[in-house]
C-alpha cells in the first residue's frame, strides 16, 4: 500500500483508534478524519470505520499536514504545498498536472477553509483537489483530522496521489435559485454569522422567507431549503448549519455584508445523483473507487424523502467509500451541498511511444 485514506465517527475513542491505525499501517503514508456519517461498502453508516487503500503499483503519493489552520498565512500555505510536489517528484518522476490530484481533509469547525483550499489550488496549479471538511455528527463540538499517527483539532491534512490509472473528478448539486431574496445587513463575517437580512432578525426572515415559524428551524428545515448566492449565474449554495439562541444564523460557508442570498429550491437529488454517475462510467469506464465527499445537509434530505435505501445502493453499485462533510471543497472552492470527489478506474492510462 502506498497511501490510506480513512473516515471515522467522532464517538470511538481516538486515542486507541490513533494508535490502532499506526501499528496496522505501519510504513503507509495514512490520513484520515472524523465524520458526520460514513459511506462505503455497506453503504450509509454512522458511528462507524471505513477507508480505502491505494496500491503502489498504480500510485505514488506525497502527504503533509499544517496545524494552526486558524492563523493560516499565504505564503506558509504556498510553500507547503510546493514541498509536497517536490517530495512527490522525488517519489515519482513521472508525475504531472494530468496524472496526479490532491485530496483535502480540514477541520471542519476552523472556519478557514476558504483561504486555505484558494491557496492550496493555486499553488496546485492545474492538479485538481477535491475534499471534505471533517464532521462531529450534528453536535457540532469539535472536528479532528487524523496525521502522523494521532488525530489534530485545528489543522488540515493534503495527499497529492499520481497514477497510472484514469481518474475523474466531479462536483454535482440539484439547487436552483428562486426570486425570494434577501441581503445579509449585519454579519460577524469571521465567525460565519449572519445577525441581519434585510434589517431583521435572521432567524426571523429566513423562516418567513421558507414558511415555517423561526421556533420550527432545524437541520432538516436548512437540508430542504438552503441559500445561493448567484455568480455569473451559477449558484453556489451557502447552508445554514444552525439558528443560534440570539436569531443569528450560522452558516457553513463564507457570508459577508451586502452579500444577496437566494433561496434555493431543490430538484432530483436521486437522478442529478444517477446523471453524474453515468458521466463518470461514460468517461473512466466503471470506477474500482469513487472517493466521496457529501455533505451532511444532502444526507439529512435523502432521509427526509425517504431515499436513503436507493441513494445508498446506487454509491455502493459504483464502489463509493467517503463521508458526509461539514463542507465539500473542489478545485478552489469551498461549496455546500454537493457531492464531490474522484474517481479512479481501472484501465492503465495509454502512453505515448
Amino acid at each position: 500500500m502506498e497511501l490510506v485514506i480513512f473516515f471515522c465517527s467522532g464517538e470511538y475513542d481516538l486515542h486507541v483508534l490513533a494508535a490502532e491505525m499506526d501499528k496496522s499501517f505501519s510504513g503507509v503514508q495514512v490520513i484520515g478524519c472524523t465524520t458526520a456519517g460514513e459511506i462505503g461498502p455497506a453503504g450509509y453508516r454512522e458511528h462507524s470505520l471505513c477507508g480505502a487503500s491505494f496500491a503502489a503499483g498504480s500510485f505514488n503519493a506525497a502527504i503533509g499536514c499544517i496545524e494552526f489552520v486558524r492563523h493560516f498565512e499565504i505564503g506558509g500555505g504556498r510553500d507547503f504545498v510546493h514541498k509536497l510536489l517536490h517530495d512527490l517528484k522525488l517519489r515519482a518522476p513521472q508525475a504531472s498536472a494530468e496524472n496526479s490530484f490532491a485530496v483535502q481533509l480540514i477541520d471542519g469547525l476552523s472556519v478557514r477553509e476558504e483561504p486555505v483550499t484558494r491557496v492550496f489550488q493555486q499553488a496546485l496549479g492545474k492538479r485538481t483537489l477535491v475534499g471534505g471538511s471533517a464532521g462531529d455528527g450534528l453536535r457540532f463540538k469539535k472536528t479532528r483530522v487524523y496525521f502522523g499517527g494521532r488525530f489534530r483539532t485545528d489543522s488540515v491534512a493534503l495527499a497529492l496521489v499520481t497514477t497510472t490509472l484514469p481518474f475523474k473528478s466531479f462536483m454535482t448539486q440539484h439547487f436552483v435559485a428562486t426570486d425570494r431574496r434577501v441581503v445579509v445587513t449585519e454579519a460577524d463575517v469571521g465567525r460565519r454569522l449572519v445577525r441581519e437580512l434585510d434589517g431583521r432578525p435572521a432567524a426571523e426572515a429566513y423562516a418567513e422567507l421558507v414558511g415555517v415559524e423561526a421556533g420550527d428551524l432545524d437541520p432538516m428545515r436548512f437540508a430542504a431549503s438552503p441559500m445561493v448566492v448567484v455568480i455569473g449565474g451559477v449558484s453556489y449554495v451557502r447552508s445554514i448549519s444552525k439558528a443560534e439562541a440570539d436569531g443569528s444564523l450560522k452558516f457553513y460557508c463564507a457570508i459577508d455584508k451586502g452579500m444577496v442570498l437566494r433561496v434555493a429550491r431543490g430538484e432530483d437529488l436521486l437522478g442529478d445523483l444517477e446523471d453524474a454517475l453515468a458521466n463518470i462510467r461514460a468517461d473512466i469506464g466503471e470506477p474500482q473507487l469513487i472517493l466521496g465527499f457529501d455533505c451532511i445537509l444532502r444526507r439529512l434530505e435523502v432521509a427526509q424523502h425517504g431515499l436513503v435505501d436507493r441513494v445508498a445502493e446506487l454509491l455502493r453499485n459504483n464502489r463509493t467509500v467517503g463521508f458526509a462533510t461539514y463542507g465539500e471543497q473542489y478545485q478552489g472552492v469551498h461549496v455546500n451541498q454537493t457531492f464531490t470527489g474522484i474517481a479512479v478506474g481501472s484501465a492503465p492510462q495509454a502512453t505515448d511511444g
